[in-house]
């Protein structure tokens, strides 16, 4: 069996204790102060996606803008070229067959 040792170096501690009553060791806390913390980090995550929401959708309406463009020039391209008169659409299947051997 393993020997139980005692640990060589620890730290002894003696505590005193405080009564409430002595309001000079207390820590003052300002509970409004607190609250105003929390308001202000609130403030700043909402304001901060707000404007990550509305940086999204202008470039969301800056990308359809671009492509609307491209379509609108695609189709200029398309009428100059030579007019369509009438347009057939037909569904091939191939297949490639190899040999028997």
């Amino acid at each position: 069996m393993a020997e139980e040792r005692e640990p060589e170096d620890f730290e002894e501690v003696d505590a005193v204790a405080v009564l409430a009553d002595q309001g000079a060791l207390t820590p003052r806390v300002n509970p409004n102060a607190a609250g105003m913390v929390v308001a202000k980090q609130a403030a700043a995550v909402a304001a901060t996606s707000f404007a990550a929401g509305v940086a999204t959708v202008a470039v969301v309406r800056g990308a359809r803008a671009v492509r609307a463009r491209r379509r609108v020039r695609s189709r200029n391209k398309a009428q100059q070229l030579a007019p369509v008169l009438a347009t057939r659409s037909f569904l091939i299947d191939v297949h490639l067959l190899g040999s028997r051997d």
